[in-house]
């Protein structure tokens, strides 16, 4: 063997070597990331761009607590016990500014603008709560509940308030009502139950 030869051998051993250890690296960063759950990797099963999170703006989540807020406190009615005789029955529960405030915003909603873009602002507002109607019905047989009456109470809630809106684009400008007046009405029946009543009868078809 000449000294070129071995020169050459010399030299391509360590080359082989360092081929050797990058493939091996190679493999063991493949297979950590293959077990990582990275995107495009895997063979497995995804979502293509819905695997990908999506910005959701606050006034959608905002929403979402208003309506279980209203469901909590406004949507469910409990039915009270048999009136009392001796006088006239009479509703004792007027409906708060919060409810006015969310049938408000439902029959004239401030909520969701563009900032800088278009934007609505409500102040000063003051509230007039009015009682049209107060009456119950005669006792009468309900499915799932029995015999009960439909005591009614309607009331008319006047709302005055400054309203302001803000338009940024195309042509900016601002427009600002400070005699808004907004009439929502708001009913509050309920049920009373009843002890001594005729039994109900069906009627003949």
């Amino acid at each position: 063997m000449t000294t070129s030869q071995i020169d050459d051998t010399t030299m391509t051993r360590p080359a082989t070597r360092t081929i050797a250890g990058r493939l091996l690296l190679g493999t063991f960063a493949l297979v950590a990331i293959s077990t990582s759950g990275c995107f495009g990797v895997t063979g497995g099963y995804n979502l293509g761009i819905l695997g990908f999170p999506i910005p959701v703006s606050p006034y959608l989540q905002h929403k979402q607590e208003e309506k279980f807020w209203k469901h909590e406190r406004y949507d469910r009615v409990p039915i009270l016990g048999p009136a009392t005789s001796g006088g006239n029955i009479i509703a004792l529960d007027p409906p708060t500014d919060d409810e006015i405030m969310h049938a408000l915003e439902t029959a004239r909603p401030v909520q969701g603008g563009i900032p800088l873009i278009y934007e609505k602002q409500r102040n000063d507002v003051r509230i007039i709560k009015e009682k049209i109607a107060d009456y119950v019905d005669p006792p009468r047989f309900y499915p799932l509940m029995g015999p009960a009456q439909l005591h009614h109470a309607h009331y008319k809630c006047t709302i005055y308030f400054d309203e302001k809106t803000t338009i940024g684009y195309p042509v900016p400008h601002t427009l600002h009502d400070r005699e808004a007046i907004e009439v929502v009405y708001i009913d509050h029946n309920h049920f009373h139950m009843v002890g001594n009543v005729e039994p109900y009868t069906t009627p003949n078809l």
